[in-house]
């Protein structure tokens, strides 16, 4: 039997991420049936040096406690996302970290894994805020080699 198509999901501390993850797994991991693609959830953990060089030079202490606190982070979105497709009984889905922008941290877990879909949440930014922090969707859009579906969550009606 041939190996499935590799759908990767790429995961942050935001709702956005998440909500994007449950929308994945509501759409193409129903329960109890044969599911279409291998489905693997990527995090990017941002470096150190990145909150380093913006604040200045830290000492070691502030290194150390950041990194841990990053590492932390990094457990707890993992292992929430996790519980969500643990929920939607789909066990044993592979989850990695790695460190680095998430544009790049995405594009390279797309090469590496041959992946035919990423999935990415939306977080919402307006046109000054893409301009200013850039938006890792549309970069993996432009330079990512598979499809890349973004998932947006609803807004509330008021």
């Amino acid at each position: 039997m041939a190996e499935k198509p590799v759908m990767l999901v790429a995961v942050d501390e935001s709702d956005h991420s998440f909500y994007a993850l449950e929308w994945t797994l509501d759409h193409f991991f129903p329960p109890n049936e044969n599911h279409s693609f291998q489905l693997i959830v990527i995090h990017a953990r941002v470096s150190p040096s990145l909150y380093v060089g913006m604040g200045g030079i830290g000492s070691g202490e502030f290194v150390t406690a950041l990194n841990l606190d990053l590492k932390r982070s990094a457990e707890r979105t993992i292992q929430k996302a996790k519980e969500m497709c643990s929920s939607k009984s789909l066990n044993d889905v592979p989850a990695e970290v790695h460190e680095g922008d998430p544009r790049n941290v995405l594009c390279e877990a797309i090469e590496k894994h041959q992946a035919s879909i990423l999935v990415v949440g939306s977080h919402g930014y307006g046109a000054v805020q893409r301009a200013v922090l850039g938006s890792v969707s549309d970069y993996c859009a432009h330079h990512g080699r598979c499809n890349v579906m973004i998932v947006k969550k609803p807004r509330l009606k008021h």
